[in-house]
């Protein structure tokens, strides 16, 4: 098929890092190449316990204060797309990531590298979508930097943001904390950036528009954590996707996870999208979505709470956490069997974020 030889023209089969003498565009796709990347130069060259705790940002103890600290940088191609820009994107990835710690963010700073030749119109036009999503997530923008590079050694324009929040001192959320039994919500149809990304990029139409999930999750979480403090896990499944996160905290853990095929919420649109350019939704980028992993007790309760939130109105049990099989993801298929969930091998879709 046209468009598939299209899309999957130049991938290559990912081989460890130490057999890679440069880096790849793999190595920033969220997958398995990532992680190896992180881990063995990365972890093992700034090695702290803040780093090696490997959460979506750092935890620190500041007399008795606890904050979550992250960064982020973009370079997502295009810079506008159905459902956002890179502006907005920069802005509520930094405000989720902070709130995947269990903290209330407060404040982001913005740098700016910008190609030469860069329309003045269009960094106006972001510029202001980064005020209004700041707005919507209650953050303020309070520092930054620019910098200008020659025509062709950039691409447009790429955006790297900070993040500061506070944590609650009793609240203790992390990849390493879940436990056996840990029911697992998400909180809505997976893959709808991604698939926006690619459709607005390469030109495909479908037969109706598919939309970026790009939201701020902060407001949701705070609500979660108001009638939970039994959440031991929050991750937003953003490069490599929901497969990916999964095994990643499976791995931290040492723990097994099991989801189920049938309840994992995916729109009709996005998945037809999905069959027609053999892609596997559970491996797509999304920018709006958190999985909650909390013990069965609080489970209803936090689903409620979730369901009532614009941004959780479709949220969804899809699984739990299990004491045999540590470090393995497995999916219950539709038609009842147990298959292997690996984490992306690879680079899916490059440039989504």
């Amino acid at each position: 098929m046209e468009i598939e030889n299209k899309i999957t023209s130049g991938m290559t089969c990912p081989a460890p890092i130490r057999d890679y003498k440069q880096i790849l565009l793999s190595h920033g796709g969220g997958g398995s190449l990532s992680h190896q990347l992180i881990n063995e130069i990365f972890v093992k060259v700034f090695d702290n316990p803040a780093l090696n705790l490997q959460h979506d940002g750092a935890i620190l103890d500041i007399n008795g204060t606890k904050l979550a600290f992250t960064t982020d940088s973009y370079v997502i191609n295009p810079i506008f797309f159905p459902g956002g820009d890179i502006g907005s994107l920069s802005v509520y990835g930094t405000v989720n990531d902070l709130a995947m710690c269990g903290a209330k963010p407060l404040f982001i700073s913005a740098g700016f590298i910008i190609e030469e030749g860069f329309p003045i119109e269009e960094l106006w036009e972001i510029s202001n979508s980064m005020k209004q999503a700041a707005d919507n997530a209650g953050v303020q923008i309070v520092t930054g930097d620019t910098k200008v590079v020659e025509k062709g050694k950039g691409d447009k324009l790429f955006i790297n943001t900070a993040g500061i929040g506070l944590i609650d001192k009793n609240d203790s959320i992390s990849p390493k904390n879940c436990k056996p039994g840990d029911v697992i919500i998400i909180n809505g149809s997976i893959a709808e950036h991604g698939i926006a990304i690619l459709s607005k990029r390469e030109g495909f139409e479908f037969e109706s528009e598919i939309i970026s999930d790009c939201c701020p999750l902060n407001g949701l979480v705070q609500e979660i954590l108001s009638v939970s403090k039994n959440v031991h896990t929050m991750r937003d499944p953003t490069r490599g996707g929901v497969a990916s996160v999964l095994n990643e905290i499976a791995m931290s853990s040492n723990l097994g996870i099991v989801i189920e095929e049938n309840k994992i919420p995916i729109n009709d649109n996005v998945k037809s999208a999905c069959e027609i350019l053999g892609f596997d939704a559970l491996y797509v980028a999304n920018e709006g979505k958190v999985l909650i992993f909390v013990t069965p007790d609080d489970a209803e309760k936090v689903l409620q709470v979730m369901k009532n939130h614009p941004y959780g109105k479709d949220a969804s049990i899809i699984g739990k956490v299990v004491d045999d099989n540590p470090g393995l993801v497995r999916m219950k298929t539709s038609i009842g069997s147990m298959r292997i969930v690996d984490m992306l091998s690879g680079e899916q879709l490059p440039r989504i974020c």
